[in-house]
């Protein structure tokens, strides 16, 4: 279900529009989705038949006449907008096909995970995007620009959907206190305390547990 049905889009758009790919990068909370969603609305307001994909489970979006599942509306836009890009493991052709079929293509997407490492094949849009930008949050330890996602729990699958309750938005030097300070703490749960641990910090490995699995 992740991946895009191409028989939802035309195969033609108006001679007079070419096709491009537009590419926004960025760790969470640096304004990736609020800047597909201008984007979109000044082709709206320029009177293009827009539509908007986005992953089946973000719900953060209401129905304000932008997101669509009508097949005949999505049939004739000439502007796709695609939120949370990295997880469409088909996001590459379908831009590139669109694209070459007359269709702009603006796509909102994370270019690295928690771990620092690229995001599916997402990265794969870089050589073919007319335009690519980064965005940078801002630290949420330190306040300076963010060019990095971390993961506050202990989970290890790459999609954990969640907000400020699962994630930070890091600079270098925060992002690698913070892992460094995970890797000791997970050291530290590895090994079997002392009776005397466990009657001064009852809950520390328990919770660990409970909270993260």
């Amino acid at each position: 279900e992740k991946y895009i049905n191409m028989d939802i889009v035309g195969e033609f758009s108006p001679l007079k529009i070419r096709g491009q790919i537009q590419v926004i990068f960025g760790p969470m909370f640096s304004g990736k989705s609020t800047e597909l969603l201008r984007r979109v609305r000044r082709y709206q307001l320029a009177r293009h038949d827009c539509l908007l994909i986005k992953y089946s489970h973000d719900v953060r979006y209401g129905g304000d006449g932008i997101c669509t599942h009508d097949r005949e509306r999505a049939s004739q836009a000439a502007v796709i907008g695609i939120d949370e890009g990295q997880f469409f493991p088909d996001v590459t052709a379908f831009c590139e096909e669109l694209a070459n079929a007359g269709k702009t293509v603006i796509v909102a997407a994370l270019d690295g995970t928690f771990e620092r490492k690229a995001f599916g094949s997402v990265l794969s849009l870089i050589p073919l995007a007319e335009s690519v930008v980064k965005l940078n949050a801002v630290c949420m330890l330190c306040y300076r620009p963010a060019a990095y996602t971390h993961r506050l729990g202990c989970e290890t699958q790459l999609e954990v959907i969640g907000g400020v309750d699962k994630y930070q938005s890091l600079c270098r030097v925060c992002y690698l206190d913070c892992t460094i300070n995970k890797e000791n703490q997970s050291n530290l749960n590895m090994k079997v305390p002392s009776t005397r641990a466990l009657k001064v910090h009852p809950l520390i490995d328990a919770t660990c547990r409970q909270l993260f699995n």
